[in-house]
């Protein structure tokens, strides 16, 4: 499903990836975890393209694009990869001035083209997926973290992306409401959503992750099946790392 291929980014003089290649299967849930600075957010954003990388080989599903230092990649290129990601930030990123439904309705409208109508139904039907049928009608201040979260995820998979990117979907939250976005991260997990997610929340990466990949100082320095990365790591700084997140 998706294929990183020694991706590699720089800000200024700053090298934040450094040929990074990452592999994930469709269906498959993975987890970029690390220490701040690490450049697991800043990966994820290079597989929809909010940011582009100076070299490297992306591929998602058919579609690829090739990345070359001083070249920009074809705007049409651009598009065909991003029309299949869905996007939940880590601060939620509602439009204040829309209503749950509205802000999950905007993007089918705007970007899709599809009528008011049809829009209106498809948003309902992931407002009560995602356990909100109750606040269509409510303004985001009204909202706590964990249901603006939820409704930041109801939007992300009303254009139905072929691949979810989760960028810390919890960490702006307590551990009350982090349980919420949890809870729906896993049913979709469940039903076989292709996931990408950067986080620290060691419980979303232990118990939905299949695939975990460990990054310090812009490179990969272990990955593999969640459940052997965590509980035995190979690698001494993959173990110090875990064992800081478990204490």
């Amino acid at each position: 499903m998706i294929q990183l291929s020694n991706i590699r980014k720089s800000f200024g003089t700053h090298e934040v990836l450094k040929s990074v290649s990452v592999t994930i299967q469709e269906g498959q849930v993975t987890a970029l975890i690390g220490p701040s600075g690490s450049g697991k957010s800043t990966l994820l954003r290079c597989v929809n393209l909010l940011e582009t990388p100076d070299e490297g080989e992306l591929s998602i599903g058919a579609d690829h694009i090739r990345f070359l230092p001083g070249r920009h990649p074809e705007r049409m290129a651009v598009q065909r990869i991003r029309q299949q990601t869905g996007m939940v930030f880590q601060n939620f990123q509602l439009f204040p001035h829309q209503t749950a439904v509205q802000n999950v309705m905007e993007g089918l409208i705007t970007v899709k083209r599809w009528s008011r109508d049809r829009a209106h139904v498809r948003a309902c039907e992931l407002l009560e997926k995602v356990g909100l049928k109750d606040k269509m009608d409510a303004w985001p201040t009204s909202l706590s973290g964990g249901q603006q979260q939820r409704v930041a995820i109801a939007r992300a998979l009303a254009p139905e992306p072929q691949v979810l990117l989760c960028d810390e979907p919890t960490s702006a939250l307590d551990p009350g409401l982090a349980t919420e976005v949890v809870a729906v991260l896993s049913d979709l997990a469940a039903e076989g959503m292709t996931m990408l997610m950067a986080t620290h929340d060691l419980r979303l990466a232990a118990h939905i992750a299949s695939q975990t990949v460990f990054l310090e100082d812009g490179s990969v320095i272990e990955s593999g099946e969640s459940k052997a990365l965590f509980e035995a790591p190979q690698d001494p700084r993959t173990q110090r790392f875990v064992a800081t997140l478990v204490t």
